[in-house]
């Protein structure tokens, strides 16, 4: 895979263009919907009657089962293929999100939105795009594909933000979360681009033979993944509190549902550079370095927003500056696990790092909620965002970014 050229595809309209266009429309329709579900907290919870920790609850309850599904996905699109998994996956995500706008109790919203929005993000998101990117586009498009396809994510956030706002305001709530059902559905046709071989990870040029349980011992055993793997929960932290309860905590403090849906929407404007720019960076920097700068300015973009006044220039510019860090940690963080133990159970092992940023999700989002009803502020949430982020920019700096030593294969 040295020489640039495209790995053996299945049909020969598979160029890497198509791989990567398709690829990253598939992160669009699966970031996007889930990105806005923060604004259905209000208007969901004042129709039901519910407290804010209902719907955060649900919330979390996906971001736990959307991580701890992640490596089984990733596991399962190693060995057979992606196309099953993102289509099985889309078929979840969407029948979620229509009986999300059916929920009438808690219990068929922690079902709907929290369970089956959950399990069907693990096989339809980007990580598994991510996963089939490494394997299928030549090795000198590695880092680039993997930030374009998260930044395709995040132009799913810029895109479906202000599309749910105008579709809530034209349309009853339920609406909007049965239009977006509808779009997830498109993933399916869309994943057929990137079906490959079902040996073809067995057969990588460059990657030994190695059983799903030995890949596991491996990366589990070797201390530079765990360093990464504790450092992605921050990230999860960070990103799922943000985006779940910023548009309330900004209606908390006078500015309008708009204002809430555009500041999340530049997050995933200004994520597309940022995502794209650490793709580049990743072969040009050590990728431990770059992660650690992204943490600790995370933590000092929030320790400046929440010290100023708020009003819409102050949330809007701190769209645009968390947005340069949003998901800048993932084309660094696949870069560097890819590195270490090659593309052949890539994404199941970016997987489990992910699972690691799930859980940091299921915190925030959830710890988000409950201490918010319990005090009336979030600052003590704000304030252990900003605790994590530097911790994990100094858990990241003992990184050693190698191939994994092996030892030769026995003699037949």
């Amino acid at each position: 895979m040295t020489s640039g050229k495209i790995p053996a595809v299945r049909f020969d309209w598979q160029t890497p263009l198509v791989i990567l266009l398709c690829g990253c429309l598939v992160a669009i329709l699966s970031f996007g919907p889930r990105s806005s579900l923060g604004l259905f907290l209000t208007p969901m919870s004042s129709a039901h009657g519910w407290g804010r920790e209902i719907f955060a609850l649900a919330i979390a309850i996906q971001m736990l089962l959307w991580g701890a599904a992640q490596p089984f996905a990733g596991a399962v699109a190693d060995r057979f293929g992606p196309v099953i998994v993102l289509s099985a996956g889309a078929l979840l995500y969407a029948v979620g999100l229509a009986l999300m706008a059916h929920a009438a109790s808690p219990g068929m919203l922690y079902l709907s939105g929290g369970v089956l929005v959950g399990f069907g993000l693990a096989g339809a998101s980007f990580m598994v795009v991510l996963g089939a990117f490494g394997k299928l586009l030549p090795l000198r498009w590695r880092s680039l594909s993997f930030g374009l396809g998260t930044a395709a994510g995040s132009f799913g956030q810029f895109l479906f933000a202000p599309l749910a706002v105008g579709l809530n305001s034209a349309f009853p709530w339920t609406t909007t979360l049965v239009a977006f059902s509808a779009m997830v559905l498109v993933i399916i046709p869309l994943s057929l681009a990137l079906s490959m071989p079902r040996d073809f990870g067995a057969h990588a040029a460059g990657t030994p033979q190695q059983s799903v349980t030995q890949a596991i011992r491996e990366a589990l055993g070797h201390r530079s993944y765990i360093y990464l793997v504790l450092g992605f929960f921050t990230c999860g932290f960070q990103v799922f509190f943000i985006t779940v309860h910023l548009p309330a905590y900004l209606l908390d403090r006078g500015l309008s549902a708009d204002i809430g849906a555009w500041t999340v929407g530049v997050i995933g404007l200004f994520n597309i550079v940022g995502s794209i720019s650490a793709g580049l960076l990743s072969d040009r920097m050590p990728k431990r370095y770059l992660l650690a700068a992204i943490y600790f300015l995370r933590s000092v973009a929030i320790v400046v927003f929440i010290s100023i006044p708020v009003s819409t220039p102050a949330a809007l510019v701190f769209g645009a500056v968390i947005g340069l860090l949003w998901l800048s940690t993932v084309p660094p963080t696949n870069g560097i696990v890819a590195l270490m133990f090659g593309t052949r159970w890539l994404t199941m092992l970016a997987g489990f790092a992910f699972f690691s940023h799930q859980v940091g999700g299921f915190l925030g989002v959830w710890l988000g909620g409950l201490v918010f009803e319990r005090t009336g502020s979030y600052d003590v949430i704000w304030w252990l965002a900003i605790l994590l982020g530097v911790l994990s920019a100094l858990i990241n700096l003992p990184i050693v970014e190698k191939p994994v030593a092996r030892p030769a294969a026995a003699p037949a």
